[in-house]
């Protein structure tokens, strides 16, 4: 079974990714096409732990803190993930994360999905 793909972006106003206007499957938002990403995430498992670190985020925390107290994986280098190729991440993760503009840690632009694992907060570093 297929997970469900709930993606939003943007900085947490609820937008749905598919909202940004002018998205192509070479990247989108005007992106030039990238085939790795230096990309970080918060993983949990409950839907009411992930708004917790999402009003973390809307507050002005740094994306890294945030991945540190609440994501559950195990990637806690402030939820660093490093350096991925394109067909190295769960298909609706890696969709999400493309379509992403590189942003900081202390201004993180980041979106949300959900796939098997549970569900994401996703920002992205790099891009090359």
């Amino acid at each position: 079974m297929a997970p469900k793909n709930n993606v939003k972006g943007g900085k947490g106003k609820g937008k749905d990714a598919s909202d940004a206007g002018g998205k192509d499957a070479k990247g989108g938002k005007g992106l030039k096409p990238a085939t790795s990403i230096n990309v970080r995430h918060i993983l949990c498992e409950k839907h009411s732990k992930k708004e917790e670190a999402l009003e973390k985020l809307r507050n002005g925390a740094k994306f890294d803190d945030v991945a540190r107290e609440y994501s559950e994986d195990k990637a806690r280098q402030g939820g660093s993930l490093g350096w991925k190729v394109r067909g190295s991440l769960d298909a609706a993760f890696e969709k999400t994360a493309y379509d992403l503009e590189p942003s900081t840690t202390a201004n993180p632009k980041y979106a949300e999905v959900k796939t098997g694992f549970g569900y994401h907060i996703i920002m992205v570093e790099g891009r090359k």
